[in-house]
This record gives C-alpha cells, structure tokens and sequence, in this order.
C-alpha cells in the first residue's frame, strides 16, 4: 500500500520504518530539513534499538524515503498518517497546533481520495477539529474531493518500539467508515495474523483509549511510589510487597516496581493532558491530579535522601550518578528523574559526576558546558574520588558491579538506590551505607542522619 508519514520524529520514524519493513510503499515527510538529510544518509537522529537498521533496509529495497516535499508526499499516499509532535500547552492542554498545520498543508495539496490518520496522541475531537480543517482548504481551493480522518492511537514503548509495533498487543482504530476498516486491516494485516489483535471502536472513544491507557500506567507508578514511601516509615521493604501484590492476577506485576518517578515524552504530558481535557468540560479528574503529585514528590526524594545523609552540607561535594536517561534503551532525558537531581544538587553547591550508556550527548546538548557537570566514559570513572554514588536509571550495565572496585575509588561508601537494584543486607555486609527507596532496613539509618 501507498502510505505517507507525516513526522520525522520517534512516532513517525518507527511507523515509518515498520510498515516499509513489512513491503508497504512509505514516505515520510518532515520540515526540518538537517533531520531529512541526515535519514536520506541512512543515519538515524534518535537512539531506538533496531530503528537505524530497519530505515537504512526500507531505503535499500525501495520502500521507504524522506522528504521535505509535503506535496509530493500528500500525492503519494492513499493512507495519509499525522505523527507530530503535540507538547504540553501553557495551560496544561496537548498543543496540536502541528496536527492542525499538517491537516492544512494535506488539504492544501490533496489531489485524490484519501484517507487520513491521526497517529499522534490528540485530545478528544482532534480528528473531527481536521476534518474541519481539511475541508475547509479544500472549498478554498473550490475542490471537491474526498477524504476521510480516522484515529489510530500508538502504544510504543521507547527502548521497544520496534517489538511494539511489530507484535501489538492491540490495534486501536477510531473510525465509522467500513471503508476505512477495510483498508486499514488491510495495512496491518501483517501484524494481525496470530489472532485479532484490531480494536474497531468509534473515533473519540479511540482519542480517549489513548489517554486513558498511559493514565493508567502512571498511576500505578505513583501507587507503588506512595506505597514504598510509606513502607520507609513503618519499616517495611516494598520490595517484597511488590511482589505480595503482583502476585494477585487482578493487580500484576508491571509498572509496580518503585523508582525515583516516571519520566519521558508520554506519561507526564498526557496524564497532564488528560486532567486539562477533563477541567474543560467542568469534571475534577481528582485522581490524576494525585497521581502528578506524588510524581513530582518522587522525582524529589532522590536529592531528599542525599541532602539528609550529608546533613545538608553539600558545598564541595562530588556526587556520582549513573544513569541520565528517563528509562534504559533510550537517550530520551525528557523529563527525566536525573534533570530534577542534578539541578537540585548544583543550586545546593555539589558537582556532578554523570555516565549513561545513551544519554551523555543529549545531556550535554540540555546542559551545555558547565565546571559543576563532568560526563564520564565509563561507570567507573563516573565514581572516581565521589562522596556518594547515585543510580537513576536501572540499565542492565548498573546490576552487577565490581563493590569492591567501588570502594575503592569512592571518598565514601554511599550509595542512594533509586531503582532498587541491590539487596541491602549485602550492601551492609559489605560496608556500604545504602538507602534505596521504600526498603524497610533503611529507615533507622536514614533517621540517624537525619538526627
């Protein structure tokens, strides 16, 4: 099939890439033109595991190309897919200003019948608000051609966008048209063979289903973050609790592990998103409200627990953090737990002393140069003469290190967890003071510094 993409960023590239990979026809349109010509070389600008191998095949076989050309790209698709980007708003709301403007720009140049597919998260009645604007170009023009706008949500998960797309748990399709239908299980009837994975549902019940599932998923990060914090005070390890609840099928185990607070491009803007969407028809989504809340808290109690093992004297001191990225496999440091330590740590006078296995480039391009942030080649050298080594991201690298190298190269043997990577007993046997989050055997240690 003929699909154009418009959107050169994470969504639209991994779309891009997987329907090519699977023999449809793709082009994918963005105006940054640096970006473009970087795709056109086969180098891929965003860090997805397999994504640069899947573009520079799709390119080989024909399949796929980039452009800047928005009217060559409207004049190749049957399937017209909007993938751009939609940032938070002053106001808390999902900004579509970039979806209006590719409705525009498809109505613009739109020279046969169509289909067009909103692929970003939109708020409800986006696809109806491009609708409108389609065809209101289209009158402009005084052409009279058909179209019709369909939602089709994406469920990627960075770090696996890949094996998402490729083997979905579910494919949601937002439309009333059996047209539509047929041509999209047309689409992915490469990834629906096993058995129907395609959700056909009304368009605003398909905007919604999107919020709806990452809301979800945020809050039960913030429950289990609640919960551990809780588990400090009473001197209990959340630890085994995650595990006393997942087992319930009713609960599960994921997204129950606690951290140091979700980050990232989806859940913080959408839960956002949502609660703005929900305050604009006079309803107080009250739980997503709690749900930001304990969030923001969380992304603090990581700078909390060093302040108060250090007494708050934290002028001159070198702090070691392995991790930058908001989670492993991705160089994505959007909203990122790091971001909130680190900043908290300079305005309390520390250095920084920064490794991540993807993440050092981006963390350079947010920070620029600056005497009280120094990124590392290695973990080891990111702990070399460090007061305190901190973990905020729990990549696979960080499981299994050499402790006894660490002591070595640490001023002191202090390790704040914020992804419980480590049993305390063991950390204690070994001389480390170790304070994680929401394990019980912490709590009178943390006390004592406190005291």
């Amino acid at each position: 099939m003929k699909v154009t993409v418009f959107g050169g960023g994470y969504v639209g590239l991994v779309t891009s890439a997987c329907l090519a990979h699977v023999g449809h026809h793709v082009v994918c349109v963005d105006q940054n033109e640096t970006r473009v010509a970087l795709l056109q070389r086969g180098i891929c600008p965003i860090f997805e595991p397999g994504l640069e191998d899947y573009l520079l095949e799709g390119q080989q076989e024909q399949l796929l190309e980039f452009t800047c050309d928005a009217q060559l790209a409207v004049a190749h698709g049957d399937l017209i897919f909007i993938a751009v980007g939609t940032p938070t708003d002053e106001d808390g709301t999902a900004d579509t200003r970039h979806v209006l403007s590719v409705a525009k720009t498809i109505g613009d140049y739109l020279a046969k019948p169509s289909v067009v597919v909103t692929k970003s998260t939109v708020p409800v009645g986006t696809a109806d608000r491009v609708s409108e604007v389609v065809q209101q170009q289209l009158r402009q023009r005084g052409a009279d051609i058909s179209f019709e706008v369909a939602s089709n949500p994406e469920f990627l998960k960075e770090g696996a966008a890949l094996a998402d797309f490729m083997k979905p748990d579910r494919i949601i399709l937002g439309t009333s048209s059996g047209r539509v239908e047929a041509l999209m299980r047309e689409l992915y009837a490469p990834f629906n063979r096993n058995h129907e994975r395609l959700l056909v549902m009304d368009v605003r019940s398909a905007e919604l289903t999107k919020y709806a599932a990452n809301a979800m998923l945020a809050t039960k990060i913030s429950f289990i973050n609640e919960i551990a914090n809780l588990a400090e005070h009473l001197g209990a390890d959340i630890e085994k609790v995650r595990q006393g609840i997942g087992s319930d099928p009713r609960i599960g185990y994921h997204f129950i592990y606690p951290g140091c607070g979700y980050g990232g491009s989806c859940f913080p803007k959408d839960v956002q998103a949502l609660q703005a969407t929900a305050h604009k028809v006079g309803y107080e989504a009250h739980l997503l409200s709690a749900v930001q809340q304990v969030n923001a808290h969380q992304k603090q109690r990581l700078f909390d627990k060093v302040h108060s093992y250090f007494d708050g004297h934290l002028a001159g001191k070198v702090i070691a953090l392995w991790g930058l990225a908001f989670k492993p496999r991705t160089d994505d440091m959007r909203e990122a737990p790091s971001r909130v330590l680190m900043e908290a740590l300079w305005q309390g006078g520390a250095a920084v002393q920064a490794y991540d296995p993807q993440a050092m480039e981006e963390c350079q391009r947010i920070y620029g140069d600056r005497k009280d942030l120094v990124l590392m080649g290695t973990k080891e050298a990111a702990v070399k003469g460090a007061d305190a080594l901190v973990i905020c991201t729990e990549w696979k690298h960080f499981w299994a290190p050499d402790f006894a190298q660490l002591a070595d190269k640490m001023n002191q043997k202090v390790i704040v967890d914020g992804r419980n990577l480590y049993d305390p007993k063991k950390m204690s046997a070994l001389g480390f003071d170790y304070l994680a989050v929401g394990r019980g055997a912490e709590a009178g240690m943390l006390e004592e510094c406190e005291n």
